[in-house]
């Protein structure tokens, strides 16, 4: 009797240690976060997924784990087609570690993940590839495979009892042997330490959906599992989540898959306006590791909390041939190049230069002080403007975006082709200097627009927030945006590009300048006087009356 008693009392002062342990998370202004830099093993598909369950394994029972609450793995990194799970609805809810200890209905690594968040009391997400019988989607008439399965790129969420919480199928798909669902998913889950989280993976980051809905909903911190392919000059695979994170004011906790050899590396934490809080651009053999950092939490009026303890970003690598990166069609650009418009190079070593590029609806506004550095010749690279209206297309691709870009961009040789190609820095340095760019477009509202600062250097990490200036204005009788980059201090000599990013995603109710007033009114978009014209003209007619009447009267 008095062991159960003693028994009783260890288990109630372990629930009550646990509970004032969960409410002080809570209450903290930040949590702890860690994110994946994942290298996945190469071989027989259908055991590949064995190597990568150990890899995971060990990073989650890691020194470096400890401290975390949330651990975020990579897209693509854990199993293949071949070995695809199912995944259990998270209103199931479903602990696959308890409920199918033997792997009888969920693969091995489901399970034994499950048990890993369980041990370790953490929230762990992952990225598989999952199938589900066609049967169970009777509402999607589509064509079944002749497994009679459908298989999804998906994101899977455990709680800290291992508990399946939370699961997101992937829209967007980047030329996968995939399915989509029959309706696009827009998913977010909740965590005891009181931050709601939003998850997409990799090529959605691009599109409306889920992203803008979930911002719509209020959501200020994202998870984000990506094997993204870098391409030059504007989307790299840091330099595409701080811009987006930034942009937004969020906060972004991105794992990337890490082989370089295929183009794919990028990880970070991002908090909002403030920057990079920890990011990581592997360009070797690829790597397995940690990035861990305290995240402010977004206050109840979405205001950033006041910044935790400062953490020192990590040394970063020079950019080396082993990272496959691919290149853009600049040559849809309006474009030219920086030489053109300065004076011959024998009178003049710096000064001003204004210019005005248009393409479609945008016009770019370029300013800048430049300096014709005294190291340059034949062999350096030198830099376009350059400004683009319109889709931006990949061959293999479904999906695709409409944007409006002004850009600075870097370029090895004097030909269009020879821009968006990394330079070879041992053998060549920046041609130009600037101690001060600046860009000014306006853009034309849509019924989903989202303008972004978009930078990058040599060594493929963006600008930081401190680096530069970023303002939006709406501007008065126009449906238009007036967007201004600026830099705060002079370009670094290896700065690679400076640009407005605005996408337009499916180009659907967007104001058009020569469009009909039917059309744009079904959009929302009033004549621009809104009436005041006819307002005015009736104010005065009726003045006049009155002048006219009292004149009569006496």
């Amino acid at each position: 009797m008095y062991r159960l008693l003693l028994k009783s009392v260890k288990l109630q002062l372990l629930c009550i240690g646990l509970l004032a342990q969960l409410t002080q998370q809570a209450e903290q202004n930040f949590y702890t976060a860690g994110v994946v830099e994942f290298r996945q093993a190469e071989g027989n598909e259908l055991l590949v997924w064995q190597e990568n369950l150990a890899g995971y394994l060990e990073i989650i029972h890691s020194t470096n784990a400890s401290a975390t609450d949330i651990i975020i793995f990579p897209e693509a990194t854990l199993n293949t087609i071949e070995t695809a799970s199912f995944v259990p609805a998270p209103e199931q809810q479903i602990t696959p570690c308890l409920d199918d200890a033997q792997s009888l209905v969920y693969a091995e690594f489901l399970v034994k993940l499950s048990c890993a968040a369980r041990e370790t009391r953490k929230y762990i997400v992952i990225n598989l590839s999952e199938q589900q019988l066609c049967s169970d989607t009777p509402e999607d008439t589509r064509p079944c495979a002749s497994t009679g399965y459908n298989i999804f790129n998906t994101n899977v969420v455990f709680d800290r009892q291992g508990a399946v919480i939370s699961r997101y199928r992937k829209v967007h798909l980047y030329g996968e042997m995939r399915n989509s669902t029959f309706k696009p998913e827009t998913v977010a889950f909740d965590t005891d330490f009181n931050v709601t989280f939003g998850h997409f993976i990799c090529f959605d980051i691009m599109f409306e959906q889920p992203t803008l809905q979930l911002l719509q909903q209020g959501v200020k911190d994202f998870v984000y599992p990506s094997m993204w392919f870098s391409q030059l000059p504007l989307l790299t695979s840091v330099q595409a989540q701080l811009s987006w994170a930034y942009a937004n004011d969020v906060n972004l906790l991105a794992a990337g898959a890490s082989m370089p050899k295929w183009g794919s590396t990028g990880t970070g934490i991002f908090h909002g306006r403030q920057g990079t809080i920890v990011s990581k651009m592997v360009t070797d053999a690829g790597e397995r590791r940690i990035y861990v950092a305290q995240v402010p939490k977004y206050g109840p009026d979405n205001a950033s909390q006041p910044p935790v303890d400062e953490l020192e970003l990590l040394p970063r690598d020079s950019a080396s041939g082993l990272l496959l990166i691919k290149r853009d069609e600049l040559e849809n650009y309006k474009s030219v190049r920086l030489e053109q418009l300065l004076p011959p190079s024998s009178g003049v070593s710096s000064g001003l230069l204004q210019h005005q590029l248009c393409h479609g609806f945008i016009c770019c506004n370029f300013k800048l002080h430049w300096r014709r550095r005294q190291a340059a010749d034949e062999t350096n690279f030198s830099y376009r403007l350059g400004a683009f209206d319109g889709w931006r297309e990949e061959q293999h691709i479904d999906d695709a975006n409409y944007v409006r870009n002004c850009a600075i961009f870097a370029c090895t040789g004097t030909s269009i082709e020879q821009c968006g190609l990394m330079p070879d820095l041992e053998q060549q340095q920046a041609a130009f200097s600037f101690d001060n760019l600046t860009i000014e477009a306006n853009y034309v509202k849509s019924s989903a627009l989202l303008l972004m600062p978009n930078t990058l250097l040599a060594d493929l990490y963006p600008l930081e927030p401190a680096d530069f200036d970023w303002s939006l204005r709406e501007l008065n009788n126009s449906h238009a945006i007036a967007a201004r980059l600026t830099l705060t201090s002079p370009a670094p000599h290896n700065l690679l590009t400076f640009a407005i990013y605005g996408n337009y995603f499916d180009d659907v109710c967007t104001y058009h300048p020569n469009g009909t007033t039917e059309q744009n009114l079904q959009c929302g978009f009033k004549p621009l006087d809104d009436g005041a014209t006819q307002l005015q003209a009736l104010g005065v007619a009726l003045s006049l009356l009155l002048a006219l009447s009292l004149t009569l009267f006496n």
